[in-house]
């Protein structure tokens, strides 16, 4: 499902016009992202967490000339779902 069948499911969902609903869901998305790169988690209950994660510098090896090249640390965005989405799954 990409962003647009997100904003049409949830539109036909509440009997809201599709531009409203795309409003909501870009201002969450901008509120999550806002949250996360401030470095605070996002914890929704039922759902999961959206965090910032360190990596740390590393060596990796160049697959075309197996050369050893020093890979710099960076940060990422993880997200650990929440135990109730996860027994839905299983």
């Amino acid at each position: 499902m990409n962003k647009a069948e997100l904003i049409e499911k949830v539109a036909g969902l509440t009997e809201t016009n599709k531009k409203d609903v795309e409003a909501v869901v870009d201002c969450t998305f901008e509120v999550i992202t806002k949250t996360v790169l401030s470095g605070e988690a996002v914890k929704i209950s039922g759902f999961g967490i959206f965090e910032k994660k360190s990596r740390a510098a590393r060596k990796g090896t160049n697959p075309s000339n197996q050369e050893v090249i020093q890979i710099p640390a960076s940060n990422t965005i993880g997200f650990k779902v929440s135990k109730t989405l996860k027994g839905k799954l299983n």
